[in-house]
């Protein structure tokens, strides 16, 4: 999907013909007022567009096939109004590859006692015909999400809306191109990883440019432009005095700019919505990305460190998720703990690169060493995240899955200033503490790079889960290690047996 098509969900109701045209003319009716009820609902991420109602296995197939082909169309929401005969879904259901929710509800909210009759019994079957049609989900193997109870029950709408986030970053993974500059950083086994499962799995095309191909169009960076984001950026940020105009240091901030407009135009033109770097492989850039990474990322770009592409494509996912809401997404790095003893906390940054869009407040731009990468002194945007409850996921490669590790989280304020610490940075309470969380994400394997966010949290990383066939563990108040530990190994049976032996 591209960034100027409007994401639709198609509203799919099941009949048959048994009930005759008087019937299905109020199935039609009834199934036209849930999805307009829903599609007014405040909030929703995506258009819901009705369609005509299926009664026989032709126009299911058809259906799913013009779903399948269209680009707007992230997913199907499908309600079985009255007793429609799951055989009929059998071909469409086989061919369908975008992500299904299971809508088990009904028209009326309550039951008309008095005058129930057997016209009012067969036309209102949703408790019969969504029973067979959950049963031949299950008999195909459809990954689907089931949500029940009526369209105007808040809570109801809130879990489509989840969904409906989900399918977005699924779709956006789909049609993911990420350029690396560079390769990894060398001996470091977490941040590698199978491209060409990942593209089959993912959809996610991954390929490697060298830096030099960057730094082409960075020194190419017209003169006028680059003035004219300095100035942009003494609007956006507090600036350190040596980089304003006439300050000492203004000419490094002078060649961030050009390394945003370098990026900018590589990563446009190629249609690339994520990309890495690696502090190891600058080729001719002058700095290590700083700015310009946290710039782009507030703008939705995935970004991994160190040539992680699997996290750069994890933040351009949950972005493309949580567009609209509030909240931020972030590149982010377990970095060390405070152990204190009922207080315990992580402090998480990275070198240069966490993005804006979790800042507590105005972000300050500076400019420091760096005592890696062996560069002029990068500019970067210095903050404390925003408190509040948040989720940090990693993406690892077992060699044969991928697994999804997540850890649901509170950030806090820092105990105390951190003047000396020239990053961006968030201090978290892991759930359900400190000992069990950081156990259960070593005994799972997940990685040091993570994305952190306080805009999406744990049902729509477990639905996105489920539209990509793919492990979440996930770490929450109730974990234990020996119940966690047991589902890592039920987990390895369940994965190797469904991805087939």
């Amino acid at each position: 999907m591209t960034a100027s098509t409007r994401p639709e969900v198609w509203f799919l109701t099941g009949s048959q013909g048994l009930y005759g045209e008087e019937t299905l003319s109020q199935v039609a009716e009834q199934s036209r007022r849930i999805q307009e009820q829903l599609d007014a609902a405040p909030g929703r991420p995506a258009t819901l567009v009705w369609k005509p109602v299926l009664t026989d296995s032709a126009a299911i197939m058809a259906t799913v096939l013009a779903a399948n082909a269209d680009p707007s169309c992230i997913g199907l929401i499908v309600w079985m109004h009255t007793f429609s005969p799951a055989k009929m879904w059998i071909a469409g259901l086989d061919l369908l590859r975008k992500p299904l929710l299971h809508l088990h509800t009904q028209a009326n909210v309550e039951l008309p006692w008095s005058t129930i009759d057997m016209d009012f019994m067969n036309l209102n079957q949703a408790a019969h015909g969504d029973r067979e049609f959950g049963y031949i989900q299950s008999r195909l193997r459809v990954a689907r999400k089931t949500v029940s109870g009526h369209s105007s029950d808040p809570a109801v709408v809130a879990r489509i809306h989840t969904w409906m986030r989900a399918a977005l970053g699924y779709g956006a993974l789909r049609a993911l191109r990420l350029a690396r500059f560079g390769d990894n950083m060398r001996d470091v086994a977490v941040t590698e990883g199978d491209k060409v499962e990942a593209q089959l799995r993912f959809g996610v095309s991954v390929n490697t440019y060298g830096v030099n191909d960057l730094v082409e169009i960075v020194n190419a960076a017209d003169e006028t432009a680059v003035g004219e984001l300095v100035t942009e950026y003494g609007h956006a940020y507090r600036l350190a005095p040596e980089l304003v105009v006439g300050g000492e240091r203004h000419e490094s901030l002078r060649y961030a700019a050009r390394i945003e407009l370098g990026l900018r135009a590589f990563l446009t033109e190629g249609g690339f919505g994520a990309f890495t770097t690696n502090f190891e492989d600058l080729g001719g850039l002058r700095q290590l990305p700083g700015l310009a990474v946290q710039r782009l990322m507030a703008d939705g770009y995935g970004f991994g460190g160190e040539g992680d592409w699997k996290t750069s494509a994890l933040v351009h996912t949950l972005k493309s998720m949580s567009a609209g809401l509030p909240g931020g997404t972030s590149f982010m790095e377990d970095y060390t703990y405070h152990l204190v003893p009922g207080s315990e906390l992580i402090l998480g940054a990275h070198m240069l690169e966490v993005c804006p869009s979790i800042a507590g407040g105005r972000p300050s731009c500076e400019i420091h060493p760096l005592g890696i990468g062996g560069r002029e002194d990068p500019v970067r945007l210095v903050f404390d995240a925003s408190p509040g409850p948040a989720i940090v996921v990693g993406l690892a490669d077992l060699g044969d899955r991928f697994r999804l590790v997540a850890n649901e989280i509170e950030v806090v304020a820092p105990v105390e200033p951190l003047p000396e610490l020239p990053v961006a940075r968030a201090v978290w309470k892991p759930a359900p503490n400190l000992r069990t969380s950081t156990e259960a994400w070593l005994t799972a394997g997940g990685p040091h790079h993570t994305v952190l966010s306080s805009a999406v949290g744990s049902e729509e990383l477990a639905d996105l889960a489920e539209m990509l066939g793919t492990e979440l563990l996930l770490i929450d108040a109730d974990t234990n290690i020996r119940h966690f530990t047991k589902e890592i190994r039920w987990n390895q049976a369940y994965h190797r047996l469904a991805g087939g032996l």
